[in-house]
């Protein structure tokens, strides 16, 4: 069982950054495929950004490329979204993903374990 715990959501202001992290715990958390989604109000959950276990392939939405990086480091057990340029149209819960996989994508059905969520506002 793997359980991903998301942290670092906020309120900010239209351009500027956040770090949103996320722990995992009861696996080998470099055995795991990372995906990072969310929802905003009365829409549907949408992929943001996908790691490959090892880090070195990474997969983004358009509507975040160039302004979100998504990293992860296996000796802390974290993955991480950092996100810069912050646009109102941001503003949704985050969720953290995991597959025991090498990879995962976009697919949200392809994931096995999910976080709680973390809330990110943008304000304008």
């Amino acid at each position: 069982q793997v359980q991903p715990v998301e942290s670092g959501g906020g309120l900010v202001q239209a351009g500027g950054s956040l770090r949103l992290s996320c722990a995992a715990s009861g696996r080998t958390f470099s055995a795991l495929a990372m995906g990072w989604f969310r929802q905003a109000p009365r829409k549907e959950r949408e992929f943001v950004a996908a790691i490959s276990r090892g880090g070195g392939t990474t997969m983004y939405a358009d509507s975040v490329k160039g302004r979100f990086t998504v990293s992860r480091d296996n000796a802390k057990n974290t993955v991480y979204l950092q996100m810069n340029s912050l646009k109102p149209e941001d503003t949704a819960v985050y969720y953290c993903a995991a597959r025991e996989t090498s990879w995962s994508g976009s697919r949200e059905y392809d994931y096995r374990y999910w976080g709680q969520g973390t809330q990110v506002t943008v304000s304008s």
